[in-house]
């Protein structure tokens, strides 16, 4: 009978897939082959059945058999860790760490920056479940870690497997609605926004929620720098408000009003999706909604480690928390003066 799907590779698992005893696994797995002379095409065939089944030595069964590490990891799907406070990332850690820490667990970190999904199914075992971020998800390896029973949650909402995948997301949606109908009560009746290509779940969530409230002139651009030029013509054809989905886009966004001689919120209005959590020293607040991320990060740790000990009624497996709403400084009554120069 083949393992369960439920369970981590074993050295059993191993040995049966090479054809090979378990002594022979474990003397090749704990780099000692050559000690006891076992041919080197013995060696191939258990390290390849070992890479085939994603196995990875548990640190706990060396050291107590039968208990769990007590480490959660943390996978982010970029090429570097989030440890500058400045990162929008870095809130998630801090809440996870946080949580974790109060609950008795230690941390182990992962990046993307090897390239090989392989590889990474195999270091994040390492861990007892592991808590996962990043826009640019591999949702190949996130099913991979689901149908072998690895404990995973997911920050930010996905829904590409359905309800397998246990997430702790921001109510992107409902947020951005709110956002828009603000601009709307300030007598904004033509809106541009600006929102990232593709369609990140993060993306559609804000696309979906613009579109939701209910104002008919609501203009579109996806991706790319804008400029001058650009926001100086959507000026001319009467818009008012500018609503930006990212940092980045924002920054473009008042890069170019600046370059045009428009001032926010004299002449315009601009929101963003979202918050910036290292804003400039004197930069004015935006407008907007602010993002839960560290309670984000606490409730994704807390959701794992109750799927560790098995107390699946601690709450639902995926859900969104409210974003609360960012008055800022940036938006104003809707004026439709005459374009000025800089001054």
């Amino acid at each position: 009978m083949g393992r369960s799907r439920s369970s981590r590779p074993r050295q059993a698992d191993i040995a049966r897939e090479a054809g090979v005893s378990q002594a022979t696994v474990s003397l090749v797995m704990n780099g000692k082959p050559e000690a006891v002379g076992i041919a080197p095409e013995t060696v191939r065939r258990v390290r390849e059945a070992a890479e085939r089944l994603s196995y990875v030595a548990n640190p706990a069964a060396v050291r107590l058999v039968g208990k769990r590490n007590r480490l959660l990891g943390v996978y982010t799907f970029a090429a570097t860790f989030p440890v500058d406070v400045r990162d929008s990332y870095y809130p998630f850690l801090a809440g996870v760490e946080e949580r974790a820490a109060g609950r008795g667990y230690d941390l182990l970190m992962f990046t993307a920056s090897s390239g090989a999904h392989a590889d990474a199914l195999a270091r994040v075992r390492l861990a007892d479940g592991c808590v996962l971020f990043g826009r640019e998800a591999s949702i190949a390896m996130i099913e991979r870690l689901l149908d072998d029973g690895f404990p995973i949650v997911y920050i930010g909402r996905r829904d590409e497997l359905g309800d397998r995948i246990p997430y702790v997301g921001a109510d992107y949606a409902r947020a951005s609605a709110e956002v828009v109908r603000r601009l709307a009560a300030l007598g904004h009746e033509r809106i541009a926004y600006l929102r990232e290509p593709g369609d990140q779940p993060s993306t559609e969530d804000r696309a979906r929620g613009v579109r939701a409230a209910g104002v008919p002139g609501v203009r579109v651009r996806a991706g790319g720098r804008v400029d001058s030029g650009w926001v100086r013509a959507q000026h001319a054809e009467g818009v008012t408000a500018f609503v930006a989905e990212t940092v980045e886009l924002h920054a473009s966004l008042t890069g170019a009003l600046a370059d045009a001689g428009l001032r926010h919120p004299r002449d315009v209005s601009v929101a963003m999706l979202g918050d910036d959590v290292a804003p400039a020293p004197g930069a004015p607040v935006v407008s907007g909604f602010a993002l839960p991320r560290r309670e984000m990060g606490r409730q994704a740790a807390d959701l794992l480690i109750d799927m560790l000990d098995e107390r699946p009624g601690q709450g639902p497996r995926q859900r969104l928390l409210t974003c609360p709403p960012v008055a800022g400084e940036t938006a104003g009554p809707a004026r439709r003066a005459p374009l000025e120069g800089p001054e």
